[in-house]
Parts: C-alpha cells; structure tokens; sequence
C-alpha cells in the first residue's frame, strides 16, 4: 500500500518557523524526485519546492525562495520542507508528492500524493 503520510503542520504566527516532513511507504523513493505542493482555499493547487533524487538540484517557486529548504533523506525515505520567516499568505494545505520521473513543477508530472497538512500563518 502506498502511502506518503504528511506532518508538522499547524498554527504559527507571521515570521515563525515550520518544519514538514512527508513519510514514505510501499512506494519507491529513492531514484525518484520529490516535491511539495500547497493549496489555499479557493485557489488551484500551487507548485512549492521539487529536489532531485539525489539532492544535488533543488527548485523553488519565487514567492518562497530564500524562506524555505526542500530535503531529503533516502535512507529514510522522507522528504521535508523547512519554512522560515512564514507570512499569512503561505497559509494554505501542504501535499508532499513523488515525482513520476524527474523534478518539475506541473502537478501532473507527479504520481503519488500525500493527503495534505494544513499549514496557518496568523498575522
């Protein structure tokens, strides 16, 4: 059974820090890229954050560059997403998700989904 099992989200204040992570099961991790998603109600899933198999190629979307890290440990098979200096609008649900061949940012070049970990930044 596959499983990508979300956690550490939850309430922050604006300027606050957290830590996801996204635990793997019954999938193959480790030659595949990983990325984070989020979705804000009323809005389309958006593209976080995606690092490569290795490590060595990590990708950000703008509005959180140099405030969040993407990394990865394959012997744990878990990804995780550092995110500092949080602003209200990063409020929103995290998905971790395995790529389905490499990095990118499209939602659909992603085969396997974690159920989401909501994440609330309050200004």
């Amino acid at each position: 059974q596959v499983q990508l099992v979300e956690s550490g989200g939850g309430l922050v204040q604006a300027g606050g820090s957290l830590r996801l992570s996204c635990a793997t099961s019954g999938v193959t991790f480790s030659p595949f890229a990983m990325g984070w998603f989020r979705q804000a109600p009323g809005k389309e899933r958006e593209f976080v954050a995606a690092i490569s198999w290795d490590g060595a190629r990590t990708y950000y979307v703008d509005t959180v560059k140099d405030r969040f890290t993407i990394a990865r440990d394959n012997a744990k098979k878990s990804a995780y997403l550092q995110m500092n200096s949080l602003k209200s609008k990063d409020t929103a649900v995290y998905y971790c998700a395995r790529a389905s061949n490499t990095e990118g940012s499209n939602p659909v070049e992603y085969d396997y989904w974690g159920q989401g970990t909501q994440v609330t930044v309050s200004s």
